[in-house]
C-alpha cells in the first residue's frame, strides 16, 4: 500500500454521539435540623462537574478545540500519526464523561431513596423517577461499553501508526508494481487489521492448494441429529474422503469410509440393518467401528474399513477426520437461553469453504448484495466496522445490530437484532425487542465444494415452528439469500483459480475475515501457538 499517504476525511472520532452541556451542582436544602440533602441538576440533564475525592479524575479538557487542522486534506505519515494520537485524547475525555454520567445517575438515585425527600413525595412519583433513572442507567452503560470498543480500536489505530513511522511502511507485495492498483490510502484504513506475517502481505490466489493435515485435527459438524435415523444413514464428503455415517447397534453414530471393502461400491447405496450398514453388491455388513461382521456366501474374513472418531451433541454429529488424538471438548453451538429452534437445513454449495467462511463473515455487503431479501431497503452508512477484542475471533457490527463469531474450525454465529420482523433498528443487539440466531457450518467437502449446515432460531413468535410447510419456506427463503452471495463467491473462485488475489485491498469491516485468513494460515503452516484463540 502506498503508507505515506492519508486522508483525514474518513477518520472516526465519535464527537455526534453526545454534546457536553454547561451545566452547575445545585443545592437543595432539606426542611428538618437544615440537613442538606444534595442533587444533582443540569441544563437538560447534562453532565456536570463532580465534587468529591474523585474530582481530579474527571478535571480534563475537552480536547476538541484542539482538532489537527487537516480534515480535508492528504497527509503524510507523521501528520496522520498526530490525528490518530488526538484521537485517543478525544475517546479518554469522552470515556470519563460517560463514567462521569454513571456516577451522577447514581447520586440521583440516592436523592430520590432519601427518606427526607420521599416525606414530600408519593410512593407513585418515587418509583416513577427511579424509572426514569433505570433506563438513564441501561442507557449510560451502553454509552461506556460503546467508548472502551472505541478506545481498543483506536489504540490499535496509533500502534499501527507508529509502527508504519519506524520505517515499515512498505510490506513486501506478491504483485509486481504493474499489477498494483493505483490508489491512496485513507485513516480510514489504518482501522483495519493488520494483514502482514513474516514480511508477507495477505495473500489468497491461484488453485486451492491440497488440505494441510493439520485442518483436519478439529472436531466438524457433519450432519444434524435429526437428520439421522436408527435405520438410516447420511453420506458426506470431508477433505476429500467419503464417509458414511449410521447408527450402530447401542443407538450411538459412527462414520465409515464410504467405500466397501469388497469390489469398492459406495456402501450409501445399500441401507442399515440392526445397527450395521449392507453393501448392496454382495451384502458384506459393517459395524461403526468399521469392522465386516457379515459375508454372506462366503468364509468370514478379518476385514476392516477405516472409520474415524464420531459422536452427537448439541443436535448435531460430529467427525474428527484428522489423526491426532481428538480433543475432549467440542465448541458449544446451543442457541442462545430463550431461543427456540425453527428450521434446521443442508446444502451442497460449489464453492471452496474459505471462500464461503469470508462471505458469511462480511457484513458490509448486505445493502448492495442482498437488497430483494433481508437486506431490503438498508440505508448505506458511511462508515461500517467490525469491532473485535484485540485477541478474540468474535465482536458486533457497528452500525448494525448484530453479534458475529467464528468458531474454529468453520463455524459462523450470529445473532441479529430485529425490533420488528424484517427490520433492523436500534444499535446494537441489546437495544432490539426480538432477535434472530444463525448457525453456519461450512464443512471442506472438497476443494471445490462446501456442505454448508444452516439451523435457525427466534426469540419471538414460538407458534411458527408449528404450522405446516414453515422448514419449507425457510428454506426457499435461505436458497434465495444463498443465490445472491454465489454469483459473487463463484465469479471470485474463477478469478482466484487463475491467480487473482481476493484478499488485496482489506479495510475497516474485513476485520473478522481477515482474522481468519490469519488463522488459517497459521493452521496450515502448524503453528504451535494460533492467533486470536484468547
Amino acid at each position: 500500500m502506498n503508507a505515506a499517504v492519508f486522508t483525514s476525511s474518513a477518520l472516526s472520532l465519535p464527537i455526534s454521539f453526545c454534546k457536553t452541556r454547561s451545566s452547575q451542582l445545585t443545592r437543595k436544602k432539606g426542611v428538618k435540623g437544615e440537613f442538606r440533602v444534595f442533587a444533582v441538576f443540569g441544563e437538560d440533564s447534562g453532565l456536570v462537574e463532580k465534587k468529591s475525592q474523585w474530582g481530579h479524575l474527571f478535571d480534563v479538557e475537552d480536547p476538541r478545540s484542539k482538532t489537527p487542522p487537516y480534515k480535508g486534506k492528504f497527509m503524510d505519515v507523521n501528520q496522520a500519526l498526530e490525528v490518530a494520537r488526538f484521537d485517543i485524547q478525544y475517546l479518554d475525555w469522552r470515556a470519563r464523561q460517560d463514567l462521569l454520567t454513571i456516577m451522577l445517575l447514581h447520586d440521583k438515585v440516592v436523592d430520590v431513596l432519601n427518606p427526607l425527600a420521599r416525606e414530600y413525595k408519593s410512593i407513585g412519583t418515587v418509583k416513577k423517577e427511579l424509572a426514569g433513572l433505570q433506563e438513564e442507567l441501561a442507557k449510560a452503560h451502553q454509552q461506556v461499553h460503546i467508548s472502551e470498543a472505541r478506545v481498543s480500536t483506536a489504540l490499535e489505530k496509533l500502534a499501527h501508526m507508529e509502527e508504519l513511522v519506524n520505517d515499515r511502511l512498505l510490506p513486501d507485495r506478491v504483485a509486481t508494481e504493474s499489477d498494483r492498483p493505483s490508489y491512496s490510502t485513507s485513516v480510514q484504513d489504518l482501522d483495519r487489521e493488520k494483514t502482514n506475517i513474516g514480511g508477507k502481505s495477505l495473500n489468497v490466489s491461484g488453485p486451492v492448494q491440497p488440505y494441510s493435515p493439520h485442518l483436519k485435527n478439529f472436531w466438524y459438524p457433519v450432519a444434524f441429529t435429526a437428520d439421522l435415523k436408527h435405520d438410516t444413514m447420511v453420506p458426506i464428503d470431508c477433505f476429500e474422503q467419503p464417509w458414511v455415517i449410521f447408527r450402530g447397534e447401542d443407538g450411538k453414530p459412527g462414520c465409515v469410509r464410504n467405500t466397501c471393502a469388497h469390489r469398492a461400491c459406495p456402501l450409501d447405496l445399500g441401507s442399515v440393518n440392526n445397527g450395521r450398514i449392507q453393501c448392496p453388491y454382495h451384502g458384506w455388513e459393517y459395524s461403526t467401528d468399521g469392522k465386516c461382521t457379515k459375508m454372506p456366501s462366503t468364509k468370514l474374513l478379518n476385514v476392516k474399513i477405516k472409520s474415524i472418531p464420531c459422536l452427537e451433541q448439541d443436535g448435531m454429529v460430529w467427525v474428527w477426520p484428522g489423526d491426532e488424538p481428538p480433543s475432549p471438548t467440542l465448541p458449544c453451538l446451543q442457541p442462545p437461553s430463550g431461543f427456540v429452534i425453527h428450521a434446521e437445513l443442508v446444502m451442497d454449495l460449489p464453492v471452496e469453504h474459505g471462500l464461503l467462511l469470508d462471505n458469511l463473515l462480511d457484513l458490509a455487503h448486505a445493502p448492495f448484495t442482498h437488497t430483494s431479501t433481508f437486506a431490503k431497503g438498508w440505508s448505506v452508512p458511511s462508515l461500517v466496522k467490525f469491532l473485535t477484542p484485540s485477541s478474540g475471533l468474535q465482536g458486533y457490527w457497528d452500525p448494525y445490530p448484530i453479534d458475529m463469531e467464528f468458531k474454529p474450525p468453520c463455524i459462523v454465529l450470529s445473532t441479529i437484532g430485529i425490533s420488528k420482523p424484517g427490520k433492523l433498528e436500534g444499535k446494537s443487539t441489546e437495544q432490539c425487542a426480538t432477535h434472530l440466531h444463525q448457525l453456519h457450518v461450512c464443512l471442506p467437502s472438497s476443494r471445490n465444494k462446501t456442505r454448508l449446515l444452516y439451523r435457525m432460531s427466534l426469540d419471538f413468535a414460538p407458534i411458527l415452528k408449528n404450522l405446516p410447510f414453515m422448514e419449507h419456506l425457510w428454506r426457499h427463503f435461505a436458497e434465495q439469500v444463498l443465490n445472491e452471495d454465489l454469483r459473487l463467491v463463484l465469479g471470485q473462485q474463477e478469478r482466484m483459480l487463475n491467480g487473482a488475489n481476493i484478499w488485496n485491498l482489506p479495510v475497516a469491516y474485513d476485520k473478522l475475515g481477515v482474522r481468519y485468513r490469519l488463522w488459517r494460515n497459521a493452521v496450515d503452516r502448524g503453528d504451535d501457538k494460533l492467533p486470536f484463540s484468547g
